[in-house]
């Protein structure tokens, strides 16, 4: 834990005690239920498995591939899951503001502020996402009882049981065809990290060349949480946005090398993102006989939010461009599926070399001729 003078510079457990304590109730469901819904999702895990390696064909025919846990969780899970793998994420960046704190002149105001108080707004925004998440390839927290790795503490898999009911519900299509839809897009983010061996480390790389070049204000890094902690309260006044108000937690610490880094973790982000999508509704259609009309009614609720408070924490967290990345990396998938093939495609698993770049992310025609010309030539 980084500690500033003796103080955290983030309580996590006080984190996990916030967002637990504030997160939504689930749908209302009984006991038997859920546990019906529990096991469904572990066959779907199991069956999206097979279904995902059959259509991308990312793992050779005979190749057993990595066995990664399938946790089925409920939203208190979630955040545990996730508060460990941002605290180990984040060691080097709290280290530097630690560093910063120390001679600063905002390490009196920080001191008196704590990492209690940072804790809690932590909470707070976890508990926002917690209700969120349908599902997610956990890669960074390390192995422990209550998360289970792969034998070379790879990830796990984690489906959010009572946020894909509620969805279920919401969008009145069929239960049964919406979790296997669900759990084809997570398999195919397992699948990603288990038959691409580099790909992890790569990732973990940039994320932390990305802190290791931040020139960090922690009290700037403060005030964007405390306002995000507050728009979620309802307690910042109507209207009251500031110059920066539109401006995401991400944007406000970039440096020039940051941008560049941030540029390549947008481009790989999109591709993974983008893949899932364009797997599960390649698959969808033999496997899912409803997957039409759950892709047009899932777009029309990613595209509205919840209204707009949901709007506002949702750019305040950067997740607008997480929106764009499901978006326009399906886009780049398609078209290059379209031109090349699958196999052609996957040449895009060869290397960090072969990944996409931003620019290349809207124009897939550039990364054919970079990587398949250049190839042939």
């Amino acid at each position: 834990m980084t500690s500033i003078g003796g103080a955290e510079m983030v309580d996590w457990n006080l984190a996990v005690a916030t967002a637990t304590r504030l997160v939504r109730p689930g749908p209302e469901i009984s006991r038997e239920e859920a546990r019906e819904v529990v096991a469904e999702l572990r066959r779907h895990a199991k069956a999206a498995e097979e279904h995902v390696r059959s259509f991308t064909r990312m793992i050779p025919e005979g190749t057993e591939p990595e066995d990664t846990p399938v946790l089925v969780v409920d939203r208190a899970g979630w955040i545990k899951a996730n508060v460990a793998g941002f605290r180990e994420l984040l060691r080097p960046l709290l280290g530097k503001m630690q560093d910063r704190r120390a001679g600063g002149p905002g390490g009196a105001v920080l001191g008196a502020v704590g990492g209690k108080v940072t804790g809690v707004e932590v909470g707070m925004l976890l508990s926002f996402l917690a209700s969120r998440v349908l599902g997610q390839y956990e890669t960074f927290a390390p192995a422990t009882r209550e998360l289970p790795a792969s034998a070379d503490g790879g990830g796990r898999l984690l489906l959010v049981a009572p946020n894909i009911v509620h969805v279920e519900r919401e969008l009145e299509v069929d239960p049964h065809d919406f979790r296997l839809w669900v759990a084809l897009h997570e398999e195919t983010h397992r699948t990603q990290f288990t038959a691409v061996p580099w790909l992890r480390d790569h990732l973990q790389g940039e994320i932390q060349s990305f802190l290791d070049e931040t020139d960090v204000d922690p009290m700037t890094v403060l005030e964007r949480l405390r306002e995000a902690a507050q728009s979620l309260a309802g307690g910042r006044p109507e209207g009251e946005e500031g110059e920066d108000g539109g401006r995401s937690l991400v944007e406000l610490v970039q440096t020039p090398a940051q941008r560049e880094i941030l540029g390549r973790l947008t481009a790989v982000m999109s591709l993974l993102e983008g893949h899932a999508d364009y797997v599960m509704d390649g698959v969808g259609p033999e496997v899912v006989s409803s997957v039409g009309e759950i892709r047009e009614k899932f777009q029309q609720r990613r595209a509205r939010g919840a209204g707009r408070l949901d709007q506002a924490l949702r750019k305040l967290l950067g997740l607008d461009a997480k929106l764009r990345q499901y978006r326009d990396g399906e886009r780049f998938v398609r078209a290059v599926v379209d031109e090349v093939g699958m196999d052609g495609f996957n040449r895009v698993w060869t290397s960090p070399n072969t990944l996409p770049t931003k620019a290349e992310i809207a124009k897939p025609a550039d990364w054919i001729a970079r990587v398949h010309r250049k190839a042939e030539s």
